[in-house]
């Protein structure tokens, strides 16, 4: 039988100082004073319209990303969560994240979105090599994102994350391996490990930098995880690494399938209703004038049950646990042999093992994931 998940909650803040080259997110340049009383507003209203959609359930997480949230203020931020708690019920212990980006950091905001109810940063390194870093587009060199760590820990941030990107451009190991070692020495209790891709629609895949090979690459990735795992970080998922008790609860509901809603500019939602059967994806306006101006207007599908294996798969997956056939039937409705052919074909392949009910990929699947998961894509 199809069972109601855990659920969370995602804000999205589309406004950047400066679009980085690499970004295909729906992120925004912006120039003069952000709107926040009016985004404010409207996401909160976004959030009125959804909460009909969740009667009399409670939210385990919070996720405010972007874009680069830490471009609002501690009282806008605060204001923001205010009106969440008054809308759906909030967890007692809830993890609400922030994504801050070193360049807009400050010492005083950090301590602000303390207070205003967050109890875990992002921290948007992505390098501690200034040549790399200009040549990502940040905004930020890398005293700065060492100042972002330190003042995070200062505001009382017991709970933070380091994104960490590798594969740049011209990127040896040995400058790799000095990022990851700097990230250690700043005490994060997560670690986002990941490398740079190049994505259709950005500048960057219009025209490319010249990045490692294959080979430098590989070697980069098995370095770095080399000295997270000799630090104590667990790697539980394909490009995350933490210490006992740090997984990141809000990505985790993502990764197990979980429902979540989604507010703000271009934000997505997923609601299960066993009553139904169904598994709703929603969406938002993408634009932020035009998501101002409608207050939050989006859309809605149903999903189509011969995708269900394949969704499920695309986030199970990616975590070392893998899933379990059960949780299987229970968050999509369907019975096992919805996974046949392919599961059949990728255990006999080593690509996927199994362990009772427990399934998960093997290390060749999980460097192949995107092999493993086309398998279970429903015919064209």
């Amino acid at each position: 039988m199809l069972k109601r998940p855990p659920l969370g909650l995602y804000i999205h803040v589309p406004w950047c100082v400066r679009k980085c080259p690499y970004c295909d997110f729906n992120s925004h340049r912006f120039e003069g004073i952000l709107p926040e009383r009016d985004y404010i507003a409207a996401l909160l209203n976004d959030l009125a319209r959804d909460a009909d959609r969740v009667r009399g359930r409670r939210v385990e997480s919070v996720f405010i990303g972007g874009g680069t949230p830490s471009l609002l203020s501690p009282e806008a931020i605060g204001l923001l969560l205010d009106g969440v708690r008054s809308r759906i019920a909030l967890a007692a212990d809830a993890e609400i994240t922030l994504e801050a980006n070193p360049g807009t950091a400050e010492s005083a905001k950090f301590k602000g979105f303390r207070e205003a109810g967050v109890n875990r940063l992002s921290i948007g390194a992505q390098s501690f090599d200034d040549a790399k870093l200009a040549a990502l587009g940040r905004i930020h060199d890398g005293h700065a994102a060492i100042e972002a760590a330190t003042m995070a820990r200062e505001a009382g941030f017991a709970n933070f994350n380091l994104d960490l990107m590798f594969g740049l451009p011209n990127q040896t190991v040995a400058e790799a391996e000095r990022d990851v070692e700097t990230a250690i020495a700043l005490g994060p209790t997560h670690l986002s490990f990941y490398q740079l891709t190049l994505e259709p629609n950005t500048l960057f895949h219009r025209f490319p930098p010249a990045l490692p090979d294959d080979d430098d690459i590989w070697n980069i990735q098995r370095a770095g995880q080399a000295l997270l795992a000799e630090h104590g970080y667990r790697q539980y998922e394909v490009s995350a690494y933490a210490r006992d008790g740090f997984r990141c609860r809000h990505n985790l509901n993502y990764w197990r399938f979980g429902d979540y809603l989604g507010i703000g500019a271009g934000a997505h939602g997923k609601i299960t209703d066993p009553a139904s059967g169904r598994v709703t994806r929603l969406w938002k306006t993408r634009h932020p004038a035009q998501y101002l101006e409608t207050l939050g207007i989006g859309g809605e599908h149903l999903v189509n049950p011969e995708n269900l294996p394949f969704e499920f798969l695309m986030n199970h997956l990616r975590l070392r646990d893998g899933f379990e056939l059960g949780g299987f039937t229970e968050g999509t409705g369907l019975e096992a042999y919805a996974l046949e052919p392919a599961l059949s074909e990728c255990l006999s392949e080593r690509l996927l093992e199994r362990s009772g009910c427990l399934i998960r990929c093997t290390d060749a699947g999980w460097n192949f994931l995107d092999d493993v998961l086309q398998r279970f894509l429903p015919p064209a």
